[in-house]
């Protein structure tokens, strides 16, 4: 009987400070903030600067592969290279496989 009478006197359900609704969503903005800035922003640079290296390769410049492959641009076409990789032996790659260009003589001090 003691249980049940206490029960009863129990107070409703408290209402929330006002403006706690605010908190959580400024929450949320300021982790996607701090989430652009650390990922999406330097990752954006990266790809401008590789879109910008694709777009400035040239006949003779001397490159190595996302794979590895060293070579001299040989040909190119508006989404292939063709690199020049040892004497008479050439291989076609996509331009987007090409991470960088490697300053002239580097393959023959190789």
């Amino acid at each position: 009987m003691n249980f049940i009478s206490s029960a009863y006197a129990q107070t409703g359900a408290q209402q929330p400070p006002p403006g706690g609704d605010f908190i959580p969503l400024l929450m949320m903005v300021a982790m996607f903030v701090f989430f652009y800035f650390i990922a999406i922003r330097p990752q954006r640079k990266r790809q401008k600067e590789h879109q910008e290296l694709v777009n400035n390769l040239a006949k003779g410049d001397e490159v190595i592969t996302s794979s590895g492959i060293l070579g001299k641009v040989n040909k190119l076409d508006d989404h292939y290279v063709v690199l020049q990789v040892a004497d008479s032996v050439e291989l076609k790659f996509q331009k987007v496989a090409v991470h960088a260009v490697l300053p002239k003589g580097t393959i023959k001090a190789i």
